[in-house]
């Protein structure tokens, strides 16, 4: 893993510095933008981000033209019908027109985090770093198909199909009830896995001003229980069980069936 520090001479001036430090270890642009970011935060966040304005205006439009395109049909073919006809037209038309979106959505939202030159990796260092973009962006592509589409069809293969176009790795089997995932690309599950519902899963954690990202792995035929939360750096042997509820820390390591039900 990645360990970018800021050179502390102890860990009290570590924990300062990380808020208030400006300097960046790396060149050219990437180091340009580090100090920017540093000095003035929220702004130079907002300007790393601002890209997926554009991206989320071309995602929105490119999901809804097919809808968009079979309402105009629709609107065509019973211009001339009456009132019942129209209202029957159009409710089947709205009808297929979000079902349209919301797959184009699942596949097209992948396609571009693909096609992104922003990969996530296993990092240790400021929030505001060149590091942390691209989990931003990775994220931000997440949630946005969480919000608009994956409430709606969760449990189903569609879901499970999105995680693993995201990047999660994952065996046969596998059922996911749940659509409060992070960092599907660092997030390994075996085969037969089964996560249960609103339960939590993610690939980092934030400590001491740190930003770390780090894989999370769940063994086969391994449980999350109801609520539960599987947080970063976290290693879940096989047919493990993790109750409802229950959190499980950063860096906990569940060894072959073994429990943790509180």
């Amino acid at each position: 893993m990645e360990n970018r520090k800021l050179k502390p001479t102890d860990a009290s001036n570590e924990r300062l510095k990380v808020h208030t430090e400006t300097h960046s270890d790396l060149t050219g642009f990437a180091g340009w933008f580090e100090r920017l970011t540093r000095r003035f935060k929220n702004l130079g966040v907002a300007l790393a981000i601002s890209p997926l304005i554009l991206i989320f205006a071309a995602v929105v439009s490119t999901s809804l033209y097919p809808g968009l395109l079979l309402l105009q049909y629709i609107h065509t073919w019973v211009a001339e019908s009456s009132i019942f006809i129209k209202a029957a037209g159009y409710s089947v038309g709205i009808s297929l027109a979000y079902l349209s979106f919301a797959i184009t959505t699942v596949f097209l939202v992948p396609a571009i985090n693909f096609l992104l030159p922003l990969r996530v990796k296993e990092t240790r260092g400021n929030w505001y770093s060149w590091s942390a973009i691209p989990w931003y962006y990775h994220n931000a592509l997440v949630q946005f198909v969480r919000f608009a589409v994956l409430e709606m069809i969760t449990p189903t293969p569609l879901n499970v199909l999105f995680y693993k176009m995201m990047g999660m790795k994952m065996g046969k089997g596998c059922l996911i009830n749940t659509t409060h995932i992070w960092d599907p690309c660092l997030i390994e599950l075996g085969d037969y896995v089964t996560i249960g519902g609103s339960a939590t899963v993610f690939a980092h954690y934030g400590q001491g001003g740190y930003l770390i990202i780090g894989k999370t792995k769940i063994g086969s035929y391994t449980t999350i229980g109801l609520k539960a939360s599987v947080m970063g750096c976290v290693t879940i042997g096989e047919r493990c069980s993790v109750g409802p509820h229950v959190a499980v820390l950063p860096k906990t390591e569940l060894k072959d069936n073994e429990k943790l039900l509180k």
